[in-house]
């Protein structure tokens, strides 16, 4: 499959962030896929105070604007967005299928800033994507979840051939090369595809890059300037031999049902 993530600028202006998103999607409307970042659409950052002014309705009407886009060039589009629902902000991934389908992850990690703002989701799903060279299972994570590797293990262990990877990482106080570390392992160590989009920022501590179920980084940007990687693969690539020598004798890890 033909897949492609997108690092891309992000503001507090939704027309703004749906234009970006619009004119790379269909300047990549030969993929079967594509991932951008977190709260690509919405506008996100460390400091939260502008999602006082977002204007729900607006947001709305992008998010079936992108759903519409999705249809017109035939990609299947992940895009990370914080969301209006029950009365309460989240910060979610939206999967956008081409016949109309949509999906919706809900973090249930907050960051420090996010909590007492935002609420938490409370589920792990998996999503099964229609692709032109066949079915496909994907997981998503967010931003600081890439902290809490159990997680991702529940993905791999629920089907999810792909993980992937939503943030806005771009905190100078972090040392860059950790987060980076971090992503070849949950691909390695789940023997999954890991595709990660960062926001394009020159603060940016952790990398846009495409990482194979061996840890091989296949494709990753240099820095924090605008740039769309793309890259073909191979989804039979993943596979379960490490999860499947887990040893239950010593520590058993009891998963009752879906989280």
């Amino acid at each position: 499959m033909r897949t492609a993530v997108a690092q891309i600028p992000i503001s507090w202006n939704i027309p703004g962030n749906l234009s970006e998103i619009t004119r790379v999607v269909e300047a990549c409307a030969d993929n079967d896929l594509m991932v951008f970042p977190e709260g690509a659409l919405s506008g996100y950052g460390a400091d939260l105070t502008p999602l006082s002014r977002l204007n729900p309705a607006e947001l709305e009407a992008a998010i079936t604007e992108l759903a519409e886009v999705a249809a017109r060039t035939g990609v299947h589009v992940i895009c990370g967005s914080l969301i209006p629902d029950a009365g309460q902000w989240w910060n979610a991934s939206l999967v956008f299928a081409p016949e109309g389908e949509r999906h919706t992850y809900r973090k249930i990690n907050l960051a420090m800033n996010e909590r007492g703002v935002l609420a938490a989701g409370s589920a792990l799903p998996v999503h099964r994507l229609a692709l032109p060279a066949g079915e496909v299972t994907v997981g998503t994570q967010i931003c600081r979840e890439i902290r809490f590797p159990e997680q991702w293990q529940h993905l791999a262990r629920c089907g999810a051939q792909m993980l992937m990877y939503l943030t806005n990482a771009a905190n100078p106080a972090e040392p860059y090369g950790v987060w980076r570390s971090h992503l070849i392992s949950r691909a390695a160590e789940n023997q999954r595809w890991v595709l990660s989009a960062n926001v394009a920022d020159p603060a940016t501590h952790c990398p846009t890059m495409i990482v194979s179920p061996r840890g091989e980084v296949v494709a990753e940007t240099a820095g924090g300037e605008p740039a769309v990687l793309r890259a073909v693969i191979d989804t039979g690539g993943a596979g379960d031999w490490y999860l499947g020598q887990r040893r239950h004798d010593v520590i058993d890890a009891r998963y009752l049902g879906s989280v």
